[in-house]
């Protein structure tokens, strides 16, 4: 029987299984819904983050709020996480033997969670789950397959404020790929046609997906 997340972010809690044990306040294991059809996923905690115990608390949290807002969301119907749960010292890039040590934290997150749309937010998020070495430019506005479940790149809230804010293409383009996830999110949840092929809802726009992580084994490729 899983795990609930409650469980799993008090074993995270006192998580020593890389560096960033050593330098972090909290472990910032997630926040939201349990039971949502939408996930988010970030690169790593942040200074704010670090200090709160909760994914996207500063002004890059506050823009993912109100875009959620503009497709009728809230924080409490979604839940939001990162590849990593500790801080890096500076905001520095995670390490690959980081992002291996918290991998599993993720898998089992999102096994428990059984989202139906992940989101991932940013490049370093969106090449990790997707094992790809494209850019979020080009990655962005379309739908990947992924165990099951679709799969829909957009930039970092905090990419969008470095870079020009409302004024810049990047917004609008946030924008476009948040009524992308609405859409997705819509069609996902529709039920699936009878033996006989009943009436179907509305197709969600799709991408072709890449190979599926290798890093990821067999056996934990199962808890999806």
């Amino acid at each position: 029987m899983s795990r609930t997340l409650v469980a799993v972010a008090a074993e995270a809690s006192t998580c020593t299984r890389c560096r960033l044990a050593e330098s972090r306040t909290q472990v910032v294991f997630g926040v939201g819904n349990s039971d949502a059809d939408l996930l988010f996923i970030g690169e790593a905690p942040g200074f704010h983050e670090d200090k709160q115990g909760e994914p996207f608390v500063g002004a890059a949290g506050q823009l993912l709020t109100r875009m959620l807002g503009e497709i009728g969301l809230g924080r409490e119907d979604v839940y939001i996480t990162n590849v990593l749960r500790c801080r890096p010292p500076g905001n520095r890039d995670p390490l690959p033997d980081e992002i291996e040590s918290c991998t599993p934290w993720l898998i089992e997150t999102i096994s428990i969670v059984q989202p139906l749309v992940v989101v991932t937010l940013g490049n370093f998020a969106t090449k990790f789950v997707l094992n790809t070495q494209r850019g979020i430019t080009s990655m962005r506005g379309s739908v990947y397959d992924w165990h099951g479940r679709k799969v829909i790149p957009t930039f970092h809230p905090a990419a969008i404020l470095h870079g020009g804010g409302e004024r810049s293409r990047q917004f609008v383009d946030l924008h476009d790929d948040f009524a992308l996830i609405r859409v997705t999110l819509d069609a996902a949840a529709q039920p699936s046609p009878g033996p006989a092929g009943g009436p179907e809802g509305p197709a969600a726009p799709s991408g072709t997906g890449p190979p599926l992580p290798e890093r990821v084994g067999d056996e934990q490729l199962e808890l999806f």
